[in-house]
């Protein structure tokens, strides 16, 4: 399996209290979402349909 390649949220900023994410786009049939804060911790995996429900729904 490839190695995700996360990019941080456009939203997020640097401050160390903020609530950010990062997404993972570049492995085929798959997004993956973790915590910027916590790289080493769990990552959520989601289709790419789902995703873009996901954030439809949000925008």
């Amino acid at each position: 399996m490839n190695e995700f390649e996360f990019v941080k949220s456009s939203y997020s900023d640097d401050k160390a209290d903020s609530e950010c994410v990062e997404v993972a786009m570049n492995v085929t049939g798959t997004v993956a979402v973790r915590d910027s804060k916590q790289t080493a911790g769990p990552v959520v995996r989601v289709t790419g349909t789902a995703w873009a429900a996901f954030a439809g729904a949000v925008r």
